[in-house]
């Protein structure tokens, strides 16, 4: 009886993990620190909003390479889904976008309690949130790319790739922009070339794919 209270016990305390550990309020320093940047850069009025996890965090040059369509990067290092559902308010509207670039689902494929229809879903509740805001204003979403270290859930992000597809075509305003086979090579497998050493995160060259992607959908002002 003991042995089976110390189990339960460590079960409630990694499931309280696992929840602290996804809470979003985890970002509130990076949506401060957003915040005190706005205060003292003005960002651009009506700009094309690029939002979602580190692969848009980390695009270093996206606002000099777009800069002729006048872009603003609001990417969160690490956030699932749901995470930028939850700061939309902080980080989406109040740019007040004339277009918006998507990056979200990667970080959520880990999760053994996840799968495709989970991510579709968890998508879907994001999208509705920025239609009852900004109904009009044009979408995209960037497929999840095959991250060489996430090989064990590429099965999970191309099903989630291909429900994402499928629910776009169904609604107004929206591209859906498949970077996930153009990073691949002519194996069939991710091109390492285009990743930085930890195999998740991309380097110039594979930035340079999402560029030429991305861009004959940007609108221009």
């Amino acid at each position: 009886m003991k042995k089976i209270l110390v189990l339960l016990c460590l079960a409630l305390l990694s499931v309280t993990f696992t929840l602290r550990a996804q809470s979003p309020q985890r970002f509130e320093k990076d949506i401060h620190t957003i915040k005190e940047f706005d205060k003292m850069y003005a960002p651009p009025v009506h700009p094309i909003l690029f939002t979602g996890s580190s692969s848009i965090r980390k695009w270093d040059d996206l606002e000099r390479n777009f800069s002729r369509y006048v872009v603003l990067n609001r990417g969160v290092g690490g956030a699932v889904t749901n995470d930028i559902t939850y700061y939309a308010d902080q980080i989406v509207f109040p740019y007040q976008p004339r277009q918006i670039v998507i990056y979200v689902g990667e970080n959520d494929l880990p999760a053994a309690n996840v799968n495709a229809d989970t991510l579709l879903q968890r998508f879907r509740m994001l999208y509705t949130k920025i239609r009852n805001k900004l109904p009009t204003v044009p979408l995209i979403y960037v497929s999840i790319k095959p991250s060489p270290s996430r090989a064990a859930f590429f099965e999970k992000a191309k099903q989630t790739n291909a429900l994402i597809k499928g629910f776009l075509a169904t609604e107004k305003n929206t591209v859906y922009v498949d970077i996930y086979q153009k990073m691949l090579g002519k194996d069939g497998q991710p091109r390492r070339e285009l990743f930085l050493e930890d195999m998740l995160h991309m380097n110039k060259q594979g930035y340079a794919i999402w560029e030429k992607a991305i861009q004959p959908h940007l609108l221009r002002r």
